[in-house]
């Protein structure tokens, strides 16, 4: 494919992406195929000879839409969102085209530069403290990660370094082995596998909190059981606390949990993967009090920010107290805190290799304004506030949760197996999509507003879907 052809195709590829945006509601949210579907379709072996692009667009339609789960439908309210816009869209065309490898400063100045600058942008629409802006001193910033379990893992393991070297200060014997042993991280009940899953790959016990009645982390028990491991000989090093989970979108109380964590030189990480985005509305910013007691912070623009896939963002803080350490050297090793954290970006991840993931913030940044994604937040809000209205109304079915985003987590009265009935038939329909989760031992259906298509025609579709499929549930023997 030569510049020419490029041009061509590139125009028709616009043009197919447009269509499939614009008409994605006419296709079936949930793909019906089995697994392994794919394999049959296309050959063994990789061909010989260049093959006809004609014939692989052909084969996208034929092969690879039958087996798409189409999370931008606007009738797509699993998970959570996956976030989507034209602006970003080019803006991954333009980081694939200048195809730099952004290891480090000199490996490609702006692509180290305006992450720094992008993360500065970011981190004042938040009104973070001014420790987590890198400004001009280097005194705290941001990094793109690519998944909020790469942040939660970076978090744990600087974190890890930092208690080794805190205990070997004043018992310099000590081996590591020894440290890691005793070393003990907590984490909500409620909280993302990952969090778990990085205290595995650290090497280190991890605690789960019981939560309250709103699936929430308090002081009084965390500090509890510091106290208890503590007595029994362990280490507290570390907690990560939530906003917005994952089941339910519960909130840790972190302006209880933050002085705790301080007062124990424990480590506090917020994971704020989904709900954070929302935090650039004032309204929602009270969630994120008690931030300035945290040392690292996540949340992803490419979950509510219109920034496509892959854009994971984590703000450290350093503080110059004595009971922190610098993120550099606890991390790294580094002895000398560096003049800035664009020089230093490389230390701040798992991969050596960068994308020039920046350039997607940038043009959604620029081309949507404050008030623009602000409005885009707001809007998904009062979808999911007007999906509460309608299961409220209907004396069929029960709010599990308080509803302070954009997910509600709803259930028919009833038995567990009744619900879980229900989403069989759902999706089993292929009209809309929904996942489950389990809050108190109860089966709960969980409905996010996730495409930024969706508007409040298919939110009562939706409802109306439901409550059709639930009368015929309710109609069977036994019901």
């Amino acid at each position: 494919m030569d510049a020419a052809e490029f041009r061509r195709r590139g125009r028709e590829m616009v043009d197919y992406v447009a269509d499939y945006l614009e008409n994605i509601e006419q296709r079936p949210v949930y793909p019906d195929v089995e697994p392994g579907y794919l394999r049959s379709l296309i050959p063994t072996e990789a061909p010989m000879e260049p093959e006809n692009y004609d014939d692989i667009i052909r084969d996208v339609e034929r092969v690879i839409m039958p087996g798409v789960t189409h999370w931008h439908s606007p009738y797509f309210y699993a998970y959570y969102p996956a976030a989507s816009s034209y602006p970003a869209m080019l803006a991954d065309m333009l980081c694939g085209a200048i195809g730099c490898i952004g290891f480090s400063w000199a490996a490609s100045p702006a692509c180290t530069e305006l992450e720094t600058v992008m993360l500065d942008w970011f981190g004042k629409m938040l009104q973070l403290p001014e420790c987590f802006i890198a400004g001009t001193h280097g005194h705290g910033g941001g990094v793109i990660q690519g998944t909020a379990s790469e942040a939660t893992l970076m978090s744990l393991l600087a974190a890890r370094c930092k208690a080794v070297r805190w205990v070997q200060a004043s018992n310099p014997k000590k081996s590591e082995a020894e440290i890691f042993s005793k070393l003990v991280a907590y984490t909500s009940e409620q909280a993302h596998s990952s969090v778990e899953r990085a205290a595995l790959i650290g090497g280190v016990m991890m605690r789960k909190v019981p939560t309250d009645n709103c699936f929430a982390v308090r002081g009084d028990i965390l500090k509890e059981m510091v106290e208890k491991d503590k007595a029994a000989g362990l280490i507290p090093f570390y907690f990560c606390a939530t906003l917005g989970t994952t089941p339910s979108c519960g909130f840790d109380s972190i302006t209880e949990l933050g002085p705790i964590c301080n007062g124990e030189n424990m480590w506090m990480h917020i994971d704020a993967a989904y709900a954070g985005s929302a935090f650039i509305c004032p309204e929602f910013r009270p969630l994120l009090n008690g931030v300035e007691f945290a040392d690292s912070f996540n949340l992803n623009p490419h979950k509510w920010l219109l920034v496509n896939f892959d854009c994971s963002t984590i703000f450290n803080s350093f503080y110059s107290t004595s009971n922190h350490i610098s993120f550099y050297a606890d991390f790294v090793a580094i002895t000398t805190v560096m003049s800035s954290p664009s020089s230093v970006l490389q230390h701040w991840q798992i991969p050596l290799g960068r994308r020039f993931r920046s350039l997607k913030m940038w043009f959604v940044f620029r081309m949507y304004g404050l008030k623009g994604l602000q409005a885009h937040i707001r809007k998904q809000v009062a979808l999911a506030k007007e999906f509460e209205s309608l299961v409220r109304a209907d004396k069929r079915f029960e709010i599990c949760a308080e509803v302070i985003l954009g997910l509600v987590c709803f259930r028919l009265k009833g038995s567990n197996e009744l619900n879980q009935k229900l989403l069989k038939m759902i999706t089993k329909s292929r009209e809309i999509h929904l996942v489950p989760c389990q809050l108190s031992g109860r089966f709960v259906l969980r409905f996010a507003i996730c495409a930024r298509a969706t508007e409040s025609r298919h939110i009562q579709q939706a409802w109306q879907h439901i409550t059709q499929l639930t009368f015929e549930l309710l109609q069977e023997p036994n019901h």
